[in-house]
């Protein structure tokens, strides 16, 4: 084993570096094979805001209650509680490895780094562009959803049973698309306080929520729905067996709680990364987890006991008909244009993450045009651009599903599920099967439990990626009510692998050295334990190089 000598922050940072803790981060990043060329600004707190941000809780809640509502009360909350049990263990097992390793294209780098010699290219290929596509799923479902909530809105203000049609929704979503990047563009140096603010807002809208529903309810004549129907009643609005129907509720917290690996992807923005990232990935799965039961448990007291009339609401939202018959017309209008502007802020803050893991791929060459699109612009306050002017393009083209029908919409959502747990589980189980050797915990470590914790999370996540193929009303589909996931993600997943031994198996080797610009495989390196007492100034880890 050789040690590595310290690395000159000059020569590998040409971003100004604030705090003596940036340099570590620097150096690391270097050990890794990365020169800076982010600006390092986001605290631990604001690293956290990113996925707290696009979890969004009570939007994200609104958006897939047509995932849940079909099993009744009980699908709804007990599905949230059982499956975000297991989505806080692959947060677990996730920030192990973001704590040893934290660099923007975290997932595809662990799977080159832990996978045997001759997955490694396959399957970090594989892994970046799922992970790549699974974050523009995200992007074009947050928006899609955004666009029905702002029309909804019309349709309640207007009261006259008007619904947008189709092409009304896409030119919405085109609309919102456009202004997030230009926003997610410009807004580099407000980006970390805009995360800030967006905690609080979230937490705000979840407090007014459990507060209003019922005072409303009650104020208006109503009454609330008793202990045994909140927490007991089943239902199911589904030509599946009614344990199936429960299952399938599982879909709405798997979206809603699904993007804590943005934090993975501002780990080199981050301030002292190493333990930043891991307790942003822990502390927004876990506040999902405890503030999604809560509001859900208030929902299901104050909505409508017949299940069937929420769903099929004249407001195209069932969360908009929940607000509408607990608060009245007026109320609705203002918890719906709330949840408008957190919904806009969910976007803008995956499109951010969204950016770092496509530039990430980009630097390392796999992504078509890569050269182009891996420039971060200095004079827009090294921002990558280029790369979210793309991300914006492939989302207007992705778009145009939700002129087909509903079900082609949808496919949008599981586009973002399929593919990011794929792009979760694989690293993870490459360090089970091959790469246990080649793993030191960085400062964040579950100790004893993590290789149990990362089994639990691989079954989990298979079982995820196998749930979302499913359609969701039952098993005779017809082409409006079918799940196009199995279409689309195998179209990206087979896509990808053709395009890999087809052509790039000739020229991608992985990510690549660029503190010196050499064409050597970065993730070839061994990451061993940092030095005890080390100075700022001195290596935070060692490597040893191992020619495959």
């Amino acid at each position: 084993m050789i040690d590595s000598q310290p690395v000159d922050p000059e020569a590998v940072a040409p971003v100004a570096t604030d705090t003596m803790a940036d340099v570590g981060d620097v150096q690391l990043l270097a050990r890794m094979g990365y020169k800076q060329e982010l600006r390092r600004q986001y605290s631990t707190t604001q690293v956290f805001a990113i996925a707290f941000s696009i979890m969004g809780l009570v939007p994200s809640i609104a958006s897939t209650l047509s995932f849940s509502l079909p099993a009744g009360p009980v699908g709804m909350i007990w599905g949230w509680f059982t499956a975000s049990i297991f989505i806080l263990l692959v947060g677990l097992a996730m920030a192990d490895l973001a704590s040893a390793m934290p660099t923007a294209g975290g997932l595809y780098w662990w799977t080159h780094y832990f996978a045997g010699v001759k997955w490694k290219r396959p399957l970090s290929f594989l892994i970046g562009y799922s992970n790549t596509l699974g974050l523009i799923g995200g992007m074009c479902s947050v928006d899609y959803t955004l666009a029905l909530m702002i029309l909804s809105c019309v349709s309640i203000s207007r009261g006259d049973g008007w619904s947008a049609s189709r092409g009304v929704i896409y030119a919405v979503y085109v609309g919102l698309i456009l202004f997030h990047g230009l926003c997610g563009s410009l807004s580099g140096r407000l980006m970390p306080k805009i995360q800030t603010f967006c905690i609080y807002i979230n937490i705000a809208l979840v407090v007014a929520t459990v507060i209003a529903l019922p005072v409303g309810k009650v104020t208006r004549g109503g009454s609330l729905n008793s202990g045994k129907y909140v927490y007991g009643h089943i239902d199911n609005e589904t030509a599946w067996p009614t344990g199936w129907a429960f299952m399938l509720a599982w879909l709405a917290p798997i979206w809603s709680i699904g993007s804590f690996d943005s934090c993975v992807h501002m780990s080199e923005e981050a301030m002292h990364a190493s333990k930043a990232v891991p307790l942003g990935i822990v502390w927004s799965a876990g506040s999902a987890f405890v503030l999604g039961f809560l509001v859900l448990s208030v929902i299901a007291a104050t909505m409508n006991p017949d299940v069937s009339a929420t769903i099929n609401t004249k407001f195209g939202q069932p969360m908009a008909q929940i607000y509408y018959d607990a608060l009245g017309r007026d109320g609705a209008l203002g918890f719906m244009a709330v949840l408008c502007v957190i919904q806009f802020l969910i976007g803008l803050s995956l499109i951010v993450a969204a950016s770092r893991q496509a530039w990430a791929f980009s630097r390392d060459g796999a992504l078509p045009f890569s050269r182009f699109f891996r420039h971060v612009s200095k004079r827009i306050q090294y921002q990558p651009v280029r790369m979210i002017c793309g991300l914006v393009v492939v989302s207007i083209v992705l778009g145009l599903l939700c002129l087909i029908n509903s079900a082609a919409a949808n496919a949008l959502f599981s586009l973002f599920v399929a593919s990011n747990y794929l792009s979760w589980g694989t690293p993870i189980f490459c360090r089970l099967v091959w790469g246990e050797d080649r793993f030191t915990p960085g400062e964040f470590y579950t100790g004893r439990l993590s290789r149990p914790i990362a089994w639990v999370a691989v079954v989990y996540l298979i079982f995820g990626v196998t749930l979302s193929v499913f359609p969701t009303e039952g098993p005779n589909p017809t082409p409006s009510n079918m799940n196009y996931t199995i279409v689309i993600n195998g179209f990206v997943w087979f896509g990808c692998m053709a395009y890999y031994f087809l052509f790039a198996r000739r020229w991608y080797i992985g990510p690549q050295m660029t503190v010196d610009e050499s064409p050597s495989t970065a993730s070839d390196n061994i990451i061993v334990a940092p030095v005890p007492h080390a100075l700022p100034t001195e290596t935070p880890a060692t490597f040893d190089h191992k020619k495959k």
